[in-house]
């Protein structure tokens, strides 16, 4: 299954028996760049067999690795790679992720799914969606700051008025009191219009609001990441007025996104957003910094396994581009170190996070220039242990 977009629940939900197989790989969108991605791919997926071979029999390693050999030759799919690619699988999964992001090329065979990678490209932090909206129809983009794609909505989504107001679609030769039961405040929130300028009023206004419902149910809900309007101004007010949704910015892009570039477009959308991320990043650093003054925070990677498999961390710090080879203990909250270059190592930074979420933690990979620690973690707690 190649999925485009999908939340970190997804990948989590992802458990099966060991051994776990992780692949992630930089792609690239065009040629010739993309001549040689399906050849690394190749290489890379030699690399876990290599791996499954200092432990597993064939008749393991052969239906294992026979989705992975799929994959590779699939020309079709590596003509429509964007920036980067995780594939994930065991003996009863395999998901393939397009990525928007870059990733480190890593064969990873393991216990459990490494997913550190998976979180720098999905977190929350620097990513967005788009929304473009017109009387007519919407268009939906999901961006970071270095790159902006359309998404192809949903096909349960009415991407047009027509569609979905359709029987209820208001008729030139339909009167204004055919919709007295449409719901309260319209004839005052419409006063001073005329007939059929007041029928296209509340036809705007139940467009939007069936746009922002599936919105909010299909993408800003499972992902919480946040939502920049790009429309006319006075489409801007009216969407405002009616949305329901917690993740949209009180602020937006004046314009269509048809009049712009998806690369302008990127650029508006990333200066409305780039300072509520800058402000972010260091307002938990500060929140860190006073917690660990009163005992409520730790950098110390076995005291914070320790709260992690309590329940204790509120939120979790990771350093992007750190790995500590070995294994996570939820159920004792203990930690063992290991050689990387072991078949079967883990990181222990990536199974904490992953623990963390699972226990109710929020998880925020920060870069390594702006991580408030040197041990690759920080953790928030929600409440000290008593000596």
């Amino acid at each position: 299954m190649y999925t485009e977009d999908a939340d970190l629940s997804t990948t989590f939900s992802m458990v099966g028996e060991r051994p776990c197989l992780s692949l992630y790989q930089t792609t690239h969108r065009s040629h010739p760049e993309n001549v040689q991605d399906p050849i690394r791919f190749r290489n890379l997926v030699k690399s876990l067999q290599t791996s499954l071979e200092a432990e597993y029999p064939a008749d393991v390693i052969v239906p294992l690795l026979k989705p992975f050999h799929a994959l590779a030759d699939d020309s079709s799919f590596w003509n429509g790679t964007r920036d980067g690619l995780a594939v994930l699988g065991s003996k009863d999964s395999f998901r393939v992720f397009r990525l928007q992001r870059p990733v480190a090329d890593q064969a990873i065979v393991a216990d459990s799914f490494h997913i550190k990678p998976f979180m720098r490209v999905r977190q929350a932090a620097d990513q967005f969606f788009v929304l473009g909206i017109n009387r007519n129809t919407f268009r939906l983009y999901k961006g970071n700051p270095d790159v902006l794609d359309e998404i192809q909505p949903d096909a349960s989504i009415p991407q047009t008025m027509t569609a979905a107001l359709g029987n209820e679609l208001t008729g030139k030769e339909q009167t204004v009191a055919s919709y007295g039961g449409v719901g309260h405040g319209h004839t005052a929130m419409h006063h001073g219009l005329g007939g059929l300028e007041v029928e296209v009023a509340i036809d705007d206004e139940r467009f939007f609001r069936v746009v922002d419902k599936a919105i909010l149910a299909h993408y800003s809900r499972p992902t919480g990441l946040p939502l920049i309007l790009a429309t006319l101004p006075a489409h801007r007010e009216l969407f405002h007025r009616i949305s329901h949704n917690p993740f949209l910015m009180p602020t937006g892009i004046d314009h269509y996104t048809d009049t712009m570039s998806l690369d302008e477009l990127r650029a508006c959308a990333w200066r409305e957003l780039a300072p509520q991320i800058e402000e972010r990043i260091t307002s938990l650093i500060e929140e860190y910094g006073t917690a660990r003054s009163h005992d409520l925070g730790d950098d110390d990677l076995p005291m914070v396994a320790t709260a992690i498999a309590s329940g204790r961390v509120a939120t979790l710090l990771v350093e992007a581009d750190r790995e500590i080879p070995g294994r996570f203990d939820v159920s004792t909250g203990t930690v063992q170190y290991a050689d990387l270059a072991s078949p079967r190592a883990d990181d222990l930074l990536d199974d904490m996070a992953e623990s963390a979420v699972k226990m109710g933690g929020t998880v925020v990979i920060v870069p390594s220039a702006q991580m408030p620690s040197t041990t690759g973690i920080a953790a928030i707690y929600r409440f000290s242990v008593s000596p």
